[in-house]
């Protein structure tokens, strides 16, 4: 294919669309938050804009869901809030006290766990310091261990008989042994070496595996590592296998609205704009639909009884971030200037998203001050010294004009834990 060819067909696949958000799913999810606009501007009476608003109410709920979703297909269930994916310590307490353990993955989480009381901690992630390791076998009779290597293997084991405890363990198995994620656990094909390394420390008691998938928009594929699992675990010797007391799918469940794109995020999106083409109309939003939870349970629970439970009788772990904190913390602004009609600058900028999340991903702006179910184009931006700093490109409302209230609504996961402070200070958070 000589240069031309390739174009003309980077062209074409340019040309390709992606499935657009239906109008009527968009204006559901609008007039949902337009209808509570009193509750959250009366916050402001007492806390003015800008602010993150986290909703208690929202985070119960999705608590009680999820356990019941799962709890009603499998036998003996548990479950972890990943506290990456929200790490202000009210979300972690709600959590706790709705009967979920926490899942940390750096010593300073962990830290923050053992402070609000938690008394099923697991705790994973890569490169975990010696300090780090120390601190988790101090408080052994509330933290597992996830070994995510052979090198921290033969650190925590020496470790553990130096302090004289003995402690529960798991070890990550990697999911994915090409690329980046490989930065993640063992490779499956090593779970037998890693198993009978394990023995040689009498003080690490290995009780169960753990494995991640990222961004599931569906359960396609933690059924197919838990297939490869459950084959890899039917040819390992029954003394081996009973000894496993838990097997932790992990988290990555995608929120149930999907995932909304601009132009910009989508697969042509990103080849138009490398092709110096436009990526497409602020208008267009875009839509990669995700399954409800009860479907994932569902699925899941039926790969797990056929694949993992056939082999293993153990508690099933599963550590949901995302899917619990995305819809209970909003971002509530102001409009500080309008520069000209389709271009405003708010009070806060996206150091408090912590990415420029919106130049891809799509988050309608709420105005609560004029409400509408009429979506504007405007250029809504924070007031960073950067040119990335983007809020939306439109607007829905029958007018913006400064000192009016815009709400930014769930931005509860990976937003408050990627806060950074850039520029300008960081808005207060308000729970209701």
């Amino acid at each position: 294919m000589n240069s031309s060819d390739l174009i003309d067909a980077l062209r074409a696949k340019a040309a390709v669309v992606s499935p657009q958000l239906a109008p009527d799913r968009l204006l559901a999810f609008v007039r949902h938050y337009l209808d509570r606009r009193d509750n959250y501007l009366a916050v402001l009476k007492d806390h003015p804009a800008p602010i993150y608003l986290q909703e208690s109410e929202v985070l119960r709920n999705r608590a009680v869901r999820m356990k019941r979703a799962f709890e009603d297909r499998l036998p003996e269930v548990a479950f972890y809030f990943a506290v990456k994916s929200n790490n202000h310590p009210h979300v972690a307490g709600v959590m706790i006290r709705q009967g979920f353990g926490l899942d940390v993955s750096s010593g300073q989480e962990l830290e923050t766990a053992l402070g609000l009381g938690a008394a099923d901690i697991v705790f994973s992630g890569p490169g975990k310091t010696l300090e780090e390791l120390r601190l988790a076998v101090s408080h052994a009779d509330r933290v597992v261990i996830l070994m995510d290597s052979f090198g921290e293997l033969a650190r925590l084991g020496p470790l553990a008989a130096d302090m004289d405890t003995t402690i529960r363990c798991g070890v990550r198995l990697s999911v994915n042994p090409t690329g980046l994620w490989r930065k993640f656990g063992i490779p499956l094909t090593e779970l037998p070496a890693f198993v009978a390394a394990a023995c040689r420390y009498p003080r690490l008691r290995l009780a169960g595996l753990q494995f991640h998938t990222s961004w599931n928009l569906s359960p396609a594929p933690q059924i197919a590592f838990i297939r490869e699992l459950g084959a890899v675990l039917a040819a390992m010797p029954a003394a081996v296998r009973k000894q496993i007391e838990f097997i932790d799918i992990g988290g990555g469940y995608w929120p149930e609205q999907g995932e909304w794109l601009t132009a910009a995020g989508t697969p042509e999106g990103k080849l138009r704009e490398t092709l110096d083409l436009p990526a497409g109309g602020c208008d267009a939003h875009y839509h990669l639909p995700s399954t409800p939870i009860e479907g994932f349970a569902e699925a899941l629970s039926a790969a797990i009884r056929t694949h993992l439970l056939t082999s293993v009788a153990c508690r099933i772990c599963l550590e949901p971030g995302r899917w619990i904190c995305n819809d209970a913390v909003h971002l509530l602004l102001s409009v500080v200037d309008k520069k000209a009609p389709d271009l405003v600058i708010t009070d806060a900028g996206t150091n408090t998203i912590g990415w420029e999340r919106f130049e891809t991903d799509y988050f309608p702006v709420l105005n609560l001050t004029r409400p509408s179910l009429e979506e504007k184009p405007c250029h809504v931006l924070g007031s960073l010294c950067t040119p990335h700093d983007v809020w939306g490109y439109t607007y829905f409302g029958s007018d913006i004009l400064p000192g009016d209230i815009l709400m930014i609504p769930t931005q509860g996961a990976y937003t408050y834990s990627l806060r950074q402070t850039f520029i300008k200070p960081l808005p207060c958070v308000i729970t209701i």
